[in-house]
């Protein structure tokens, strides 16, 4: 399959590219610039999540997500919320990295789970390797859970003998490929074996070459339509807008904060991110790029005025009080209750609400009970 761009193709997504180029440049000089950057870009992971189970076809509530990251689910996680919940915490992993980390082949067999945790976690364990030994003939004095027990054995070690192999620590004869095909699934319900995730993978990281040498925002898209129309990963198809967004910040595009593409991607009608035109498709994701950074730039505006109100209320207060403390914590969540509040500050409930009342942010629930304050 071709990924380059002929001359008719280019000319067509030079309007739209320029648009995506400029908003994007605005966006991550606005963030670096402005005070409140550190809160846009934490806020950003929550709805992004939120966003790429939308362009999913799925509704999760960044409410829902906000509670269930700080462990205070007021009902069972559905399975949605779950997903939401790991696009989170892999942006949050993508963001704390290097910026090139996420793209490297470590950095994708940690995000993708084929080979453990990674070189770089593989490399600061320093647990033994588990060693499965073998059962006793006389099983039932083991206890009942002896069977359950020895299978999580054998998963720890087979996860170890990968992380060894992939860091090069396995011993000579232990190098060759490990099967990974499934021996409890003889009729192939659970998993594809002519779906080869690891050379669907070398195949998109393949056009990376071509998207060096192309403008940032264009080598971008470029790769999210290879990845859209390989699909190497089944069951993480989201991962895609999140390398993304670490390409443009590895090239220097957008450093201030690790870009929601998929926030702007569900603005863009699902019949022209899904078009059998190629050329509609780029033009789509590039417009998902520019409607995102507008996006970014209203709700940096909005922070930023929220902020500044919020300044009022404890300016002049003394140097230990913790209003500062609060309006920091606001700004970087959608939303916080007393018990978030309580846990950050390490302050009681009830003075987690006089706090909320001396700094005047909205109430956004409507009740009387299990209320919730955010900036809308």
């Amino acid at each position: 399959m071709r990924y380059d761009i002929d001359g008719a193709m280019l000319q067509n997504l030079l309007p739209p590219l320029a648009a995506a180029e400029d908003g994007l440049a605005r966006l991550d000089e606005r963030v670096l610039r402005s005070p409140v950057g550190e809160g846009f870009a934490e806020r950003s992971h929550f709805f992004d999540a939120a966003g790429a189970l939308w362009v999913a076809g799925e509704l999760v509530h960044v409410e829902d997500l906000v509670l269930h990251d700080a462990h205070m689910d007021s009902r069972a996680p559905s399975h949605e919320l779950t997903i939401a919940h790991s696009v989170l915490r892999t942006r949050r992993r993508i963001w704390t990295g290097e910026p090139s980390w996420a793209l490297s082949g470590s950095g994708l067999a940690t995000l993708t789970a084929t080979m453990g945790e990674g070189e770089g976690t593989a490399q600061e364990s320093k647990s033994p390797t588990v060693v499965v030994e073998p059962d006793d003939e006389d099983g039932e004095e083991d206890g009942p859970l002896a069977a359950e027990m020895a299978e999580i054995d054998a998963l720890l070690a087979r996860s170890q003998k990968l992380i060894d192999i992939h860091t090069g620590k396995a011993p000579a004869g232990e190098t060759a490929a490990v099967s990974t095909k499934r021996t409890d699934d003889p009729l192939g319900l659970l998993g594809d074996e002519e779906w080869d995730e690891e050379q669907r993978l070398a195949e998109w990281r393949s056009v990376l070459p071509l998207a060096d040498s192309l403008p940032p925002v264009l080598g971008a898209v470029i790769l999210f339509e290879a990845w859209d129309r390989i699909e190497p990963l089944r069951r993480q198809h989201w991962l895609g807008g999140l390398l993304v967004a670490s390409y443009l910040r590895a090239r220097g595009k957008v450093a201030s904060h690790l870009f929601s593409f998929y926030g702007g991607l569900k603005l863009v009608r699902h019949e022209r991110r899904r078009a059998r035109d190629r050329a509609t498709r780029l033009q789509a994701f590039l417009e998902a790029m520019h409607l995102g950074a507008a996006a970014g730039l209203k709700e940096v505006d909005r922070l930023s005025l929220a902020r500044t109100q919020m300044e009022l209320r404890f300016r002049g207060r003394r140097s230990n009080s913790s209003l500062p403390d609060l309006a920091d914590f606001i700004l970087s969540r959608p939303m916080v209750s007393a018990a978030m509040i309580a846990r950050h500050l390490r302050i009681t409930p009830r003075g987690a609400l006089n706090l909320v009342n001396e700094i005047g942010i909205r109430e956004i629930t409507g009740r009387g009970r299990y209320r919730a304050w955010g900036i809308i």
